[in-house]
């Protein structure tokens, strides 16, 4: 047997005050993202925002529906927008946060391995890392480099191509 030890890399910050401007401005993006998460029956509201090569910036939220799980996660609309309206504009980065009425977040959410695998395939696509930034309103940050540091087995298959 061998044994194997995975290092995943990331910076932590205690707010997003700290970021440099275009980091910090995303953040708010995502914030005001929030207003628009459709979270009835789970009052967790989550908001994405991206921003591409251009600076243009794309918005995510999730979506619930109560046929479950028709819903959506914040990344994957704001990736799947992309994907449908700006594929040749590159994702640099992307803000994610999160807020509930019932109770205080104190540190980020990660995003679920749905959301990780539709990264993986994006920064595939565009053959190049996106920066990720998680963070409470609150509290701490997480500024991740490249889907590697979240998902190490990615599931990619050459073979599909063909």
């Amino acid at each position: 047997m061998t044994n194997h030890e995975i290092k995943i890399a990331f910076d932590e910050y205690n707010s997003i005050k700290e970021l440099d401007k275009t980091d910090y401005e995303l953040c708010l993006e995502a914030a005001d993202a929030l207003k628009n998460s459709h979270s009835p029956y789970s009052k967790f509201r989550v908001g994405a925002a991206l921003r591409l090569q251009s600076g243009k910036i794309i918005y995510g939220s999730n979506q619930e529906n109560v046929a479950y799980p028709s819903g959506l996660c914040a990344e994957r609309v704001a990736l799947f927008y992309w994907g449908a309206n700006h594929p040749d504009d590159p994702v640099v980065s992307m803000a994610v946060t999160a807020q509930t009425d019932e109770f205080m977040l104190t540190k980020p959410v990660t995003s679920c391995g749905s959301c990780l695998q539709v990264l993986a395939e994006v920064e595939k696509k565009q053959n190049k890392p996106i920066k990720i930034i998680l963070y409470v309103q609150q509290g701490p940050v997480w500024v991740i480099n490249g889907i590697e540091n979240q998902l190490p087995f990615l599931f990619f298959e050459d073979r599909l191509n063909a």
